[in-house]
């Protein structure tokens, strides 16, 4: 085998609509209280894990634009959304 082929078969790319959704429902777990602080730090960070794995389909532009809504909404806080983009290395 080389090294150029690929050692396992390829993940189909998040959407940023993927993303916007996975987010919001992680962080309306945490606000109703139905994941411990810990629990909710694991999962975040296994999100950030497989969309690293995975990759997101689209651009800064395109991730940024399905989560800045969000935000305005009060669905995400500021802070998740900087924890997010931060740890996507999109800052």
């Amino acid at each position: 085998m080389s090294a150029d082929e690929p050692q396992g078969p390829t993940l189909k790319p998040v959407t940023p609509a993927r993303v916007a959704q996975e987010i919001s429902k992680l962080s309306a777990e945490r606000r109703n209280g139905e994941v411990e602080p810990h629990v909710y730090d694991q999962r975040f960070a296994r999100m950030i894990q497989e969309l690293r794995a995975r990759r997101i389909e689209g651009t800064r532009a395109d991730i940024q634009a399905a989560l800045e809504p969000l935000v305005k909404a009060g669905t995400i806080t500021a802070g998740e959304y900087k924890r997010l983009i931060s740890q996507l290395g999109m800052q």
